[in-house]
């Protein structure tokens, strides 16, 4: 199917896409797209473990400032900017070597269901956790990371429907938001996220109300719009609202999954192990979701449940009723590792597939000799 993407945000229209029509101009011809989309990921995954090594359990801003030297910041300002700026010319650099693939639109989109998750864990550790006096707490962590997580899994269950990508605003917005974050927290060091700025609130809760406020007024409000109009104007996929809503119910069961482990768990799992459970819960929702990329690009059903959600449940199951008793975390880190070597083992078999399907290379412009 051929690839649509919309994009109305005035600051991407009038901003930024100039930058980027200056940018390209700097990139050889002979790279392939993909290999611009990939190193963008492979920036984002560095500096997350970066920040990972300095602030292992999110307390290092809030215990003491210095921990994480001001050089780390300043670094993932950069490489935020780079990867932002790679997954936007990665289409751009596609139409002007003419190898727009769909492996190309399905790398690019699977990757960024899993970075959606990485940049918000990088980001958890500017504002530190909750210590009593400042930082916010692992639950609404948790919170903030499923409202992003919904709001990338919209606009894909929008395109399921309408077979357009309707790009949504708030992902301008985030991005240039955590670059200036990076930098400001650079600049002047984390204690600006502890001090109230305004009326005794503090920035954090400021950004936070434009989370919420972007997803919950902007963003979902905008996909359902789009939804009915595709369906006022007989443009929908999907005649059936069976057919319409059969994506959101892995995802959705997912999150009930999570929930439930989160709140229920008796070694309070969450609390004990924030960066390995989030990392988790980013991982597993990106292959739900990558599922139903494919299922959108070739026109197929997504099946209803989704084969992780059976493996995620028994273990909810033996963490909540204390079979798994003081082995919960050992277990948590076990399954952490389980899925993200599946997702990672997922995604280089699709991979494969594709580029043997359409016989070409993925990091490469060169044509695949026939066998």
């Amino acid at each position: 199917s051929q690839y649509s993407a919309v994009d109305t945000n005035p600051l991407s229209v009038y901003i930024m896409q100039p930058i980027w029509n200056k940018i390209i101009k700097i990139v050889p011809l002979w790279i392939a797209p993909n290999l611009l989309t990939f190193s963008g990921f492979l920036m984002i995954l560095v500096n997350y473990f970066l920040i990972s090594f300095y602030d292992w359990d999110y307390t290092a801003s809030g215990t003491s400032p210095g921990l994480i030297p001001t050089w780390v910041w300043l670094f993932s300002a950069f490489t935020t900017f780079c990867a932002y700026a790679l997954d936007s010319i990665d289409g751009k650099h596609a139409r002007r070597t003419q190898s727009s693939t769909p492996l190309g639109e399905l790398f690019d989109h699977g990757l960024d269901s899993w970075a959606t998750s990485i940049f918000v864990l990088s980001f958890f550790s500017v504002c530190s956790r909750d210590n009593g006096k400042t930082g916010v707490s692992v639950y609404t962590m948790y919170i903030y990371l499923s409202i992003v997580l919904f709001n990338f899994m919209c606009s894909h269950w929008e395109k399921y429907n309408t077979g357009v990508l309707f790009l949504p605003w708030g992902y301008d917005i985030s991005q240039v938001v955590l670059i200036a974050a990076y930098l400001l927290t650079g600049a002047v060091g984390v204690e600006v996220w502890q001090k109230p700025f305004l009326f005794g609130y503090y920035i954090t809760d400021a950004l936070v109300i434009l989370l919420i406020g972007f997803s919950l007024f902007l963003s979902f409000p905008q996909t359902l719009y789009n939804i009915r109009r595709a369906h006022l104007k007989k443009t929908l996929k999907n005649d059936s609202l069976y057919e319409g809503l059969l994506p959101l119910v892995s995802p959705l069961l997912l999150f009930v999954l999570l929930t439930v482990w989160v709140v229920l768990s008796p070694g309070n799992i969450l609390a004990k192990q924030p960066r390995v459970f989030l990392w988790m819960v980013g991982v597993a929702f990106s292959n739900v979701i990558c599922k139903v990329i494919v299922c959108q690009m070739s026109s197929t059903r997504p099946e209803l449940f989704h084969w992780f959600l059976f493996p995620l449940a028994l273990v909810v199951y033996a963490a909540i009723s204390g079979l798994l008793g003081w082995m919960e975390e050992a277990v948590l880190i076990g399954f952490t590792a389980l899925v993200t070597a599946t997702h990672v083992h997922y995604g280089v078999c699709v991979g494969r597939q594709l580029s043997k399907h359409f016989n070409i290379y993925i990091f490469s412009l060169k044509k695949r000799v026939q066998e």
